[in-house]
């Protein structure tokens, strides 16, 4: 049996048969019920992987790679007959270069640990988003995970600069030279990166540092409607280092304002924008701020406003925004969506989703909020006033609308069994297709997170 050679090669403290092992490996954030696969394991490093790897392929036993367990989509979601390959344990110290401006890190590091040793150098890791103290870096790598700061420092492809990964076959595929520039042939790492452990098993990269900004300047603005929103975005782009720019449409600011007891502005007709910038000095800061915003103030196009006088207050405003945390705590039936669209049709796709769901689930609410700097909404329906609602049509309704407006059915949380339904509404068939080609290329036994992403491929595919 393929659990006991994994034991007797790698040891009882690295496999565990299914039974015997965590609970707490058997599901992923969402709310699925947890599944026993037929073992988990916990690899010391990168030759554990590379052994556990070969001689699941030899069996044609299926693998489903975890890290933090805080995905969306059920790409970390085991199956009965697969084995668990959690990179936890792949977290040493993080190495920070501070002369080169680069981090090496473990799969297994947690985001909170390499923002800390990045700031201990001077330094900031600029991907940020609310589970940092249990997202672990190979996850965010192979979901391609984006978070607030986009608009300004890219998502976490953007950081990758080299990468180790193991493919299904046990080989390991190093590509860790760090250099900007290496026009050397394909590039490497960008077949792992959001390919969501289809392809290989990350288990070390080398990430890009930013220096350090210490102060920072908050706004939170009312204006009439997004597209007010867009040209106050590109005026700030010209005159500040805008660094997020967050948007709440009133029935999620509101339920925002309930749960942190504050409500700094009224929520009016319009929408809430949430504007950080960063910087050296937070006076000066604030200055510049006020300074770009005032016209915009004066000729009425912000209706109301309000900036943060310290950093205790610029929390406070970014607590509004980040409420979406406790959503679950509050709700018990919410469907998450994750979506990108042009600018011009956000808020036409904000309003088609209303009218939508008033006509097939009466009695939901619908919440929405997001990163309108980087086109990415997030969209909450709460349908515990609507339980003889089908949630199968109603994700298809509004993921369908995504699509017919140019928009992705998934902006940064992945494909993972969730969306697998209707992954055709972002991608052509070629595309599809030659991703096809690729898994089966460097898959062709289908071992490596069978079922997520894409569907199911033989070798003759």
């Amino acid at each position: 049996m393929i659990v006991n050679r994994l034991i007797e090669t790698l040891g009882a403290d690295v496999v565990w048969p299914g039974a015997r092992s965590d609970t707490r490996f058997h599901r992923d954030w969402t709310a699925r019920e947890p599944v026993q696969p037929l073992a988990v394991a916990l690899p010391r490093s990168t030759e554990d992987v590379a052994t556990l790897l070969r001689m699941c392929n030899d069996a044609g036993i299926p693998v489903v790679p975890q890290g933090g367990l805080t995905g969306l989509v059920g790409g970390a979601m085991p199956s009965a007959d697969c084995v668990v390959i959690n990179l936890s344990r792949l977290a040493p110290a993080p190495k920070i270069n501070r002369d080169a401006r680069i981090a090496e890190v473990g799969a297994g590091t947690v985001l909170e640990t390499l923002q800390q040793a990045a700031a201990d150098a001077g330094l900031v890791f600029p991907v940020e988003f609310g589970a940092r103290g249990s997202c672990e870096i190979g996850g965010m790598i192979a979901t391609n995970a984006g978070g607030v700061h986009v608009l300004r420092y890219g998502m976490m492809r953007d950081q990758v600069l080299g990468l180790e990964a193991v493919l299904a076959d046990g080989t390991v595929v190093t590509s860790m030279n760090p250099l900007k520039k290496n026009n050397t042939g394909y590039d490497l790492r960008q077949i792992f990166i959001g390919s969501e452990g289809t392809l290989g098993i990350i288990t070390r990269a080398h990430l890009r540092l930013v220096p350090i900004e210490p102060a920072r300047a908050v706004a939170l603005l009312r204006v009439p409607d997004t597209a007010a929103a867009h040209r106050l975005l590109d005026m700030l782009k010209t005159s500040v280092p805008v660094n997020a720019f967050e948007v709440m449409w009133p029935s999620y600011y509101a339920y925002a304002c309930e749960t942190t007891g504050t409500e700094p502005i009224a929520a009016g007709e319009g929408v809430l924008l949430l504007v950080e910038i960063t910087g050296p000095d937070e006076a000066a800061l604030q200055e510049a701020l006020l300074t770009a915003l005032v016209p915009w103030m004066e000729n009425g196009v912000i209706e109301d406003a309000v900036l943060s006088q310290s950093e205790a207050q610029a929390q406070a405003l970014w607590d509004i925004r980040e409420a979406n945390e406790a959503l679950s705590t509050k709700y018990r039936n919410i469907i998450g969506f994750d979506v990108s669209l042009p600018r011009a049709q956000m808020q036409a796709f904000h309003d088609e989703c209303i009218d939508a769901l008033a006509r097939l689930a009466p009695g939901s609410q619908m919440m929405c909020f997001g990163h309108l700097g980087d086109g990415n909404l997030h969209l909450a329906v709460i349908l515990d006033g609507a339980p003889d609602a089908d949630a199968t049509t109603l994700k298809s309704r509004i993921l369908t609308a995504a699509g017919a407006r140019s928009g992705a059915i998934s902006a940064e949380h992945g494909i993972g069994t969730d969306k697998l339904a209707w992954l055709h509404l972002s991608r052509s068939p070629e595309e599809i297709g030659m991703m096809r080609r690729i898994k089966t290329a460097l898959d062709p036994k289908n071992i490596l997170n069978p079922g997520k992403l894409l569907p199911p491929v033989s070798s003759a595919t």
